[in-house]
């Protein structure tokens, strides 16, 4: 009987924390001792086997070159395993698993991000369930032998989320993050119920694992607030390099009507940068057809997130832009569902 094999992937965060005993101080744990940590992994009967990055990255550091090293062990390492869990800060780990979403093409398997609130050393810590849990989901098969969840997800306080759904939502919470326009993957109570029919599986399984690494970084996300001054508008879009913006928008897609708010952003669109409308709430999506605001933006060329994250639109752009220089074709696939990122047909 072959038992399922978990690669387990720390790469910092507050989860591979311990407390001093003297000093209080927080410092990080060698996470290959993590089963004399957390005892009870040893009734999985798994083959469970660690890799630490080394330095360790704090999750405000988390950048393009981080998330290509990332994408590169996984490829590494994708025949030798049934599924990686990867523990990672909480503050980008939604960007973190919007951008292994786009980058990580054909996967067939679980990339199943989490951590924690409280280190993993500390007496009432959500990591060890956190951890217990996201082991146990990625080396779960369905009947067919393929795996159930075979997707980029992020696991945290009792519920599996599509990875590039997610926002994080509290700080001080142990459900961390939210979902909040795309129903959850599993829910883990007394069983694990998966919900697979919210599930993205192959349309045709054995393919081989392809990583898309060149990102583009030329991106701005610009959040419309009242009193926004024009001046400022147009010099920040005139920065050298910039290819795209995120229009961070009011409600539906929103934004003011004026003539000196919209001529700058008309001018950066006619010089060839792309602009992204992604609504400032959490949930809810951008109609840009509903209000003559949103219509008037429509009609100046900005293109609509529908109900993309912050997370996953940044992602996105650096992966579309990454990928061509043709802008017409960029936005032709922005406005479509690439990597179940807004909630359209797939592609």
């Amino acid at each position: 009987m072959n038992h399922p094999s978990i690669l387990l992937i720390y790469t910092g965060g507050t989860i591979g924390m311990m407390q001093d005993p003297e000093t209080l101080a927080l410092k990080p744990y060698n996470f290959s001792q993590i089963i004399e940590e957390v005892p009870a992994l040893k009734k999985f009967g798994y083959t469970l086997d660690t890799y630490s990055f080394n330095p360790l990255i704090d999750s405000s550091d988390v950048n393009v070159d981080f998330w290509i090293r990332l994408s590169n062990l996984i490829k590494e390492k994708y025949e030798l395993y049934d599924g990686f869990v990867v523990l990672h800060g909480t503050d980008t780990m939604s960007y973190s698993a919007s951008a292994m979403s786009f980058m990580l093409q054909d996967l067939e398997k679980p990339i199943i991000f989490t951590g924690s609130q409280l280190p993993i050393g500390m007496l009432r810590t959500d990591g060890k369930e956190n951890l217990i849990s996201s082991i146990e989901i990625a080396a779960t098969k369905g009947p067919d032998g393929h795996s159930i969840v075979p997707e980029v997800c992020v696991y945290f306080e009792t519920y599996l989320y599509r990875g590039n759904r997610t926002t994080k939502y509290n700080a001080e919470n142990f459900r961390a993050f939210r979902s909040a326009n795309y129903p959850v993957l599993a829910d883990t109570g007394i069983h694990i119920k998966y919900m697979t029919q919210n599930i993205r599986y192959p349309k045709i399984w054995g393919k081989k694992l392809k990583i898309a690494s060149h990102l583009d970084t030329n991106v701005l996300v610009i959040k419309v607030i009242p009193g926004l001054k024009p001046e400022i508008l147009d010099y920040i879009l005139h920065a050298k390099g910039l290819r795209a913006v995120i229009l961070e928008t009011y409600g539906s897609g929103n934004a003011p009507t004026r003539k000196e708010f919209l001529e700058p952003i008309k001018k950066a669109i006619d010089k060839g940068i792309i602009i992204l409308n992604v609504s400032q709430c959490h949930a809810g999506r951008v109609d840009m057809a509903a209000y003559e605001a949103g219509i008037t933006l429509k009609n100046t060329g900005v293109i609509s997130g529908d109900d993309i994250t912050l997370e996953a639109a940044l992602c996105k752009l650096y992966y579309l832009l990454g990928q061509s220089k043709e802008n017409e074709n960029i936005k032709s696939l922005l406005e479509k569902n690439i990597s179940g990122e807004i909630s359209k047909k797939l592609v």
